[in-house]
Order: C-alpha cells, then structure tokens, then sequence
C-alpha cells in the first residue's frame, strides 16, 4: 500500500523532491519504491529526465486503474473508522446534590462529539458512596479522592474546588471573615459515620488539626447535606464543605466561611474495574483529554 500510495503521488506531483516532501519519506525511498515496481511490472513508469518526471503511457494507465482501487480502500478505512469510534447508549452516572449541574456544560460537549449517548444523573449521598456503584445502579460515581476500594478503578479527575467551613449563625466563629484547619481542634466536628472508608471520610473530615491536635466529633453521624445543615443551624457542631455549596443554597442558620488551607478537592470518575461500558469508556477519555476543571 506504501508503494501504490507513493506511485500515486509521484503521478500527481511529476516531482520526486515534492513527493518525497509530501509523505514525509526521502527522496532515495521515493526512487527505489518506484524502481521496484517497474522490475516487478517489467516496463518502465515514467520517463525521468534533469528537467523533467512524466508517466509512460504505461504508467499513465497503471495510474488511472489504481486511482479506483486505491480511493475504494481508503473509504473502505474511513468509513470502518467512523464506525468503530461511534459510541452509543446511556451513561448513568452518580452524583451528590448539585454537581450534576456542574457537570451538565462538560456532558453537552461529550453528547455533541458522540449524539448517540445519553448521560443520566442519579443521586448518591457521602453516607452510601459505593453501593449503587456496586449493585450496577450506576455505571461510575463522582466521588471526591483518595478512593481506595478494592474492585473499583479511579480516574480521571474531573473537577476541583476549594473548601468552606460550615459554621451556626450563632457560633462562636460566625462572625469572622474565614476559617482554617486549625480551628476544627477548637469545635466540636459533625461525623459523617463510622462504617465508611477511614481514608475517604478523612479527606473531608481530619482526625487531627495540621498541628497534631485531635478534631472531636459530635452528635449523631449526618447521612445527607440537607442533615448537615440542620445540625448546624442548630449549633450541633461545625462540617467542612465542598465550596460549590456557596453558589447554591443558602439557610437563615447556617454561615459558610472560606478555608484557604484547606486542601483542593479532587471529584473524580470512579467505576467498576470489570465493567466499563463503551460510554462510560468514551467519557473517561473525554475527560481526560480535556482535564480537570476548577471550579470558581
């Protein structure tokens, strides 16, 4: 194919410098592809002088016939291409409170690049992050990192924002302009359960201040957003939050401060490691091609 490709440019181009330029190949490559198929014809392509290359009539009536074959595969290639990269069905992916609008700009332009797929959005609480991802409900969750589960794959990171500090209008704190890690050693922490992954739960809720010091749960653990707020308005206890809460709610109880020491939250795909259907593959590279977002 190389070689026919090669012959047919040279018929075109009449120039080996110009051939050899347009397949990115040397000039030498150009000249022994064509010498090797005049032995194996056994008659001569073209008629090469120092002034000028022009095709044989030979040449001229290999050239003619090729053309169709070769314009037939390379059709054939395209349109075989087109078929295995067209990806089609629905993507059913988890996520917490208003994130899915979040992600609703990133899945028009995936949906746009691939019409026959469709995302669904089901909601998932901190408090079960895993078992509708598990039971197949869905087929990947957007799940804030470190996930360290076994039979679970993680990846890529698809968006990243900053941290808030749930406070009670009449806390102690309420009055001031921000908050820090350190301050969780000072206040009472809402607890989001004891059955969950250790490592997943501390990303959001530290056992300890950056200093060492020991961060105190309180109350009964909270099992959803609207929870923590109403734990908080009630002066149960303090709850770091993702900062896409500010764009969102507001409560008559309830101040959100800016942590900025907090670390980034990372929301990433999280999938079953033995299922990935082709959507959810073809999500997966979109994303990650285009990288994480950070959110404002």
């Amino acid at each position: 194919m190389r070689d026919i490709e090669i012959f047919l440019t040279l018929a075109e181009e009449l120039h080996f410098g110009r051939t050899a330029t347009r397949l990115y190949v040397s000039q030498a490559r150009v000249s022994q592809a064509i010498k090797a198929q005049e032995r194996r014809i056994g008659g001569p392509l073209f008629v090469r002088s120092s002034r000028s290359v022009r095709l044989t009539p030979l040449g001229e009536r290999l050239a003619r016939e090729l053309r169709v074959g070769y314009d037939g595969i390379q059709r054939a290639l395209a349109e075989a291409t087109a078929v295995a990269g067209r990806v089609e069905g629905t993507l059913t992916v988890g996520v917490m409170g208003a994130l899915g609008h979040e992600l609703a700009p990133l899945v028009s332009r995936f949906t746009a690049r691939h019409p026959g797929c469709r995302v669904d959005f089901r909601e998932v609480h901190f408090s079960d992050p895993f078992t509708a991802l598990r039971q197949g409900r869905t087929d990947a969750a957007l799940l804030w990192l470190p996930v360290r589960e076994p039979g679970l794959t993680v990846g890529p990171v698809v968006l990243t924002e900053g941290r808030v500090l749930a406070v009670g209008a009449d806390h102690v704190l309420a009055g001031r302009a921000e908050a820090s890690l350190e301050d969780l050693g000072d206040h009472s922490v809402l607890a989001l359960g004891q059955e969950l992954p250790e490592s997943w739960t501390a990303a959001m809720l530290p056992a300890r201040t950056p200093l060492g010091r020991p961060v105190a749960p309180a109350g009964p653990p909270v099992t959803s957003f609207h929870e923590v707020l109403t734990h908080v308005a009630a002066g149960t206890g303090v709850c770091p939050l993702n900062a896409h809460v500010l764009r969102y709610y507001t409560h008559p109880g309830v101040r959100f401060l800016p942590m900025p020491d907090a670390p980034a939250t990372e929301w990433a795909l999280v999938r079953r490691t033995a299922a990935e259907p082709a959507p959810l593959r073809a999500f997966a590279g979109f994303v990650r091609a285009l990288g994480p977002e950070s959110l404002p």
